[in-house]
């Protein structure tokens, strides 16, 4: 029905009759002549509708309106003087039409399909058809195929084959609540939609694939948020016979090619290493956004034997003092301080000191607490100088450091720290192996219950599970976790530890995961891989605050798609044919 692509008509065109098909982007009628933006997914390009020209084309343009799907046939031809736009790839020319035929009208969109909108989200959630139609969904969604593709080769490159593994697989804990899926053939027993291929590419290094990779769906039923859905797409690779640095060494190299491709961005490698440990007490988070400073210092020893009996009481009860430097606010007002001890009460504190640094020493309300040599020491620590505002949290670890972590992030978006389009990466090493559950009164795994431990630290699986370390690691790009992964465990006996330290008993073991550990029986290889989050990853490109946003049809913060109605009600038949019977 085309001759070609709306915006791939160029001068070279010039005089040449074409076939356009497209959206009526908008109209304009100047009487005599009518104009009209045709798009398609290329762009825009001019239409003009003369009588002079062809009187019948003219009267159908009259009579078209926005999002009309119209077939025209013209000439090509350059715009007349002082009519250039400059801001459009086909701003210098416009085709003159001769034939027009309207393929289907259209209601009017309940808003603009253009791309600077003011439009509730749910609203365009609702009209994802129509939101799609706007050059920006349509960059964002065309950028992510090209990274995709982009994966696609070079992994090809590097000796790695693209293997699918199933939609429907076995139910085992993995962290999140699993999708289920009621088998009809198999009456009362389910199907669980994968959390991630983990046991699967684990499988096929045991089968000796030596590499693989998949851009894979993966499903959590759990708590959603702006970079959070129910089902989610991940760059997924595994290797045999490597290391740590194997698996750092490669994802720094294809996101290095990546962002030079992509973005003509010169990504600078080797990344940054950071121990978990460090990256908690340094930034009060295991996802920290390294392209400012500000961070977090432990400053409890030089408050000890103060006469301030919060501080006192902290310190004896084993807790911990922090403070971060906010240069140049000591302007701050007691309002804008009271905003910040709000903004920490959200993560468990229980207030909020301050200082401001003065010409020769610390100056706050509770100052008079304070020797003076307690304040120098505090002030050299903190590399405090004059305008400087010195905020503190005193509590559990936990407590100071979820508080400082976040106030530091809420400061640097208030005072402007964080370059826009700035891209740093860091790899957060060491981890512990396990994380302890206070309401249940267990270990779980720190990542999954496949991860490695360190091989000095297997001794404490029978006596110390806090003193053990995961070979992990995870990739975090400005303070957003983009990637993660392990060297798994490959032999029997450590992974049959590593079940019993989290509590699955012999018998649910081998329900639930006797398949792997049989296979481990017949000579399983060392391996480890990651994954890379691809719509974060993509999101954090194009500059954008939600997945949502690289997603064609994503679903809301309540699992809800506001489009197709899903999740709904099913007939009662389906139910019964499954041995279903609804709850409520």
């Amino acid at each position: 029905m085309r001759t070609q692509l709306c915006a791939k008509i160029n001068k070279n065109d010039i005089g040449k009759d074409v076939s356009l098909v497209g959206w009526v982007a908008t109209r304009r009628d100047h009487g005599s002549l009518i104009f009209i933006d045709l798009r398609d997914v290329s762009g825009i390009i001019q239409v003009v509708f003369n009588p002079e020209i062809s009187k019948s084309a003219h009267k159908i343009a009259g009579d078209i309106r926005s999002e009309y799907v119209i077939n025209i046939c013209g000439t090509v031809s350059p715009r007349p003087g002082g009519t250039i736009n400059k801001n459009l790839p086909t701003g210098e020319i416009e085709v003159i039409a001769k034939q027009i035929e309207i393929l289907n009208i259209s209601k009017t969109p309940p808003f603009p399909i253009e791309d600077e909108i003011n439009v509730a989200e749910d609203l365009r959630l609702k009209y994802r058809v129509l939101d799609l139609r706007r050059p920006k969904m349509q960059r964002n969604l065309i950028l992510r195929y090209k990274i995709c593709l982009f994966f696609r080769k070079f992994f090809d490159e590097y000796g790695f084959i693209e293997i699918e593994t199933p939609a429907l697989i076995k139910s085992t804990p993995e962290g999140a609540r699993d999708y289920l899926v009621p088998s009809r053939v198999n009456p009362g027993n389910f199907y669980a939609l994968p959390q991630s291929p983990q046991m699967l590419k684990q499988l096929l290094m045991v089968s000796g694939f030596d590499r693989y990779f998949q851009i894979a769906k993966c499903f959590r039923d759990e708590d959603l948020r702006a970079d959070r859905q129910p089902e989610f797409t991940q760059v997924d690779l595994e290797m045999s016979f490597i290391k740590e640095d194997d698996i750092l060494s490669l994802i720094e190299l294809v996101l290095k090619r990546l962002f030079g491709e992509i973005l003509n961005i010169d990504i600078k490698i080797p990344f940054h290493r950071l121990p978990y440990k460090d990256s908690m007490e340094r930034f009060g988070t295991d996802k920290p956004d390294m392209r400012f400073s500000m961070e977090l210092t432990n400053v409890s020893s030089e408050f000890q034997d103060s006469g301030f009996n919060v501080f006192n009481g902290v310190l004896k009860s084993g807790g911990k003092i922090y403070g971060i430097n906010a240069s140049g606010c000591s302007s701050f007002s007691r309002q804008d301080i009271d905003e910040l001890t709000k903004y920490v009460a959200n993560f468990g504190a229980k207030g909020l000191a301050w200082f401001k640094m003065g010409k020769e020493t610390l100056e706050s309300p509770i100052a008079k607490f304070f020797s003076k040599e307690i304040l120098d020491k505090v002030s050299q620590k903190m590399n405090a100088k004059e305008g400087n505002l010195l905020l503190f949290v005193a509590d559990k670890q936990s407590i100071v450091l979820d508080s400082l972590g976040n106030l530091r992030l809420y400061l640097a978006e208030k005072l402007k720290l964080i370059p826009e389009k700035e891209f740093k990466f860091v790899w957060i090493m060491e981890f512990p192996l396990f994380k302890y559950n206070e309401t249940e009164k267990r270990f779980e795994p720190e990542h999954h219950p496949f991860t490695a431990p360190m091989d000095e630290d297997i001794q404490f699986f029978d006596s110390d599970l806090s003193k053990m370390h995961a070979r992990a690691y995870d990739l975090v790009l400005n303070g957003i976790e983009v990637g993660g992964g392990s060297i798994r465990i490959h032999k029997k006996e450590i992974q049959e530890k590593m079940f019993k330290s989290i509590g699955i008993e012999d018998k649910e073991r081998d329900e639930r995961f006797g398949f792997l550990l049989e296979a481990f029986e017949y000579g399983a290889p060392p391996h480890g891989g990651i994954a890379l989050g691809l719509d974060r990853l993509v999101m954090l490109i194009l500059g954008e605050k939600s997945i949502r946003e690289v997603i064609a049809f994503p679903k809301t913060q309540k699992a809800v798609c506001l489009l197709t109605g899903a999740p709904s009600n099913v007939d009662p038949k389906q139910l019964k044919e499954l041995h279903i019977k609804p709850a409520v």
